[in-house]
């Protein structure tokens, strides 16, 4: 299984993003800033591909243990980060809840309205995908998670074509739900 995150907007201080699954859209994320030079607990991690493993200790651990009961078997840690340790897939609304995690949601803020971000229904999203990624762990196979921009995943090859096309779809249906949120009708 292969996880993709795509970052789609950079702001002072949140990163937006959308989750691919198996290049299917999953659900929006957002992170800490881009910075040239790693800030302790401010920057969102390198490019690049990566594996994710469960992590069976600490606090996050703990924590989701007892609240998701036995849907829980580690978290997603997302292993061999160049300078970061401890990069996990969590629940979260602004870039206050992340040092340089991933935190997912079924909705996003435009970072134009917010420098912080906002992601809602982090639960929901984390559920749906956790469930996924935890089969998948549960059955020994790997999965992995590549972090990328907008503009280079629009620059690939030809071959490539169906991520560009299902993004050119998404982004159609974010504008069609924008609109409605709007009170706008579209026709």
């Amino acid at each position: 299984m292969k996880l993709t995150v795509v970052r789609t907007q950079f702001g002072t201080d949140a990163t937006n993003g959308i989750l691919l699954i198996d290049g299917i859209f999953e659900c929006f994320t957002l992170e800490d800033q881009y910075q040239a030079v790693k800030v302790m607990h401010e920057t969102c991690i390198p490019e690049g591909t990566y594996d994710i493993e469960f992590r069976k200790t600490g606090g996050f651990h703990a924590k989701y243990s007892e609240r998701y009961k036995n849907a829980h078997y580690g978290m997603l840690h997302i292993q061999d980060v160049p300078n970061f340790t401890y990069i996990l897939i969590h629940t979260g609304n602004t870039d206050e809840h992340t040092s340089g995690c991933l935190i997912v949601g079924e909705t996003q803020q435009d970072l134009d309205s917010s420098k912080d971000g906002f992601i809602g229904s982090s639960t929901v999203a984390y559920k749906k995908m956790y469930t996924k990624v935890a089969n998948q762990l549960l059955q020994g196979k790997k999965v992995s998670i590549e972090y990328t921009t907008i503009d280079k995943l629009l620059d690939k090859p030809a071959e490539q074509s169906d991520v560009y096309e299902k993004l050119q779809e998404i982004s159609g249906e974010i504008k069609v739900l924008n609109a409605k949120l709007s009170g706008r009708n579209i026709t």
